[in-house]
């Protein structure tokens, strides 16, 4: 059994860094479809935190129309929402009260997921959340509940009142999702949709800034030679690449799955945006503690300049990672855009 998992579409941003609107993309894409006889969508399909879900939602209908016909009929198809398309089944979690354990999730649940699945198909298209076993020791899930841990705990007493209650050991989905306090991804969402496009930009570039440097042995970011972002922000960016933070996602993730009580040898995510373990990365950095689960990242399809501009393929950032699952082998990273160039993807 040969299974797909592709995560962070983003489809219908603002800022149009959402490579799988252009055909080349796309296309890539749909090749890669070929034989695969489960396809697993790991979150952040549609870009619904902008506040533009109508435009959204025209950007993303014909790309994930295009897949589901892609696909031969009967192939399955898991939907795992994330952070940014939370909203797909968010309105139905609200309604019905949050269970003690989430799921699998009413391909109707909403309209728009009603709209989404109905695109996808002629496949056998499910709904789960917050993640979903592709096997018996591999669990998947987009991985947005790791940033209720990016603060160390040690400093988390101090910041109670604004962070609300941090998931404890038993934790169920519940506890996430009631978890509370400020987002950082609704405050760049809204930025993001308020501001000008070009200060709106800036804040998209350090944002992802941001995400990187929560993730290990990132590369030096290329120089930027245009836009808001040129060479007075490179001291900026080394900062904040260097910044001790640089290695939180992927223990704050295995943190999660140890509270929720996930027994898998393997965690596969997205979110992050940095597809992995690649070659020449270090291999104890995607490992939790102990060493255990190994730990994998699906990447993006989205463009982002400020750490890809001037890069070459194969690069952590390239838009077009995705992860492979042969039968019950061990999940291994691809890039399926790697033979595009700039002017093909920006």
């Amino acid at each position: 059994m040969r299974t797909l998992v592709v995560s962070d579409f983003h489809l219908g941003a603002r800022l149009r860094r959402d490579v799988l609107r252009r055909g080349p993309a796309l296309e890539a894409l749909l090749d890669a479809l070929d034989g695969v006889d489960r396809l697993v969508l790991l979150g952040d399909l549609v870009e619904l935190l902008e506040g533009r879900p109508a435009r959204a939602i025209e950007v993303a209908e014909p790309v994930l129309r295009a897949i589901g016909e892609r696909l031969d009929r009967g192939t399955e198809v898991i939907v795992v929402p994330g952070n940014h398309d939370g909203e797909l089944v968010g309105p139905w979690l609200r309604g019905n009260g949050v269970p003690p354990a989430l799921d699998a999730i009413p391909s109707d649940a909403t309209p728009v997921l009603a709209r989404v699945t109905t695109w996808l198909g002629p496949g056998d298209v499910r709904v789960r959340y917050p993640g979903v076993w592709l096997s018996e020791r591999i669990w998947a899930t987009h991985g947005h509940y790791l940033d209720r841990h990016l603060l160390p705990e040690t400093a988390f007493g101090v910041a109670r009142g604004l962070l609300g209650r941090l998931p404890r050991d038993g934790a169920r989905p519940v506890d996430y999702e009631r978890a509370g306090g400020p987002s950082l991804t609704r405050l760049e969402a809204l930025l993001t949709r308020s501001l000008p496009r070009p200060l709106a930009g800036l804040v998209d570039d350090l944002a992802e800034l941001l995400r990187a440097a929560t993730m290990p042995r990132v590369p030096r970011v290329p120089r930027v030679s245009r836009g808001p972002l040129a060479r007075r922000m490179s001291p900026l960016t080394v900062t904040v690449l260097g910044a001790q933070m640089r290695r939180a996602s992927i223990p704050a993730l295995a943190r999660v799955v140890h509270r929720l009580g996930v027994d898998a040898d393997w965690v596969v995510f997205g979110h992050v945006h940095r597809c992995g373990p690649l070659p020449g990365d270090d291999p104890e950095v995607w490992l939790g503690p102990g060493g255990r689960p190994r730990i994998a990242n699906t990447g993006s399809w989205v463009y982002e300049p400020l750490l890809v501009h001037h890069a070459r393929p194969p690069h952590p950032y390239w838009p077009g990672g995705a992860i492979v699952l042969e039968d019950d082998g061990d999940p291994r990273t691809i890039g399926l855009l790697d033979h595009l160039d700039a002017a093909a993807l920006h």
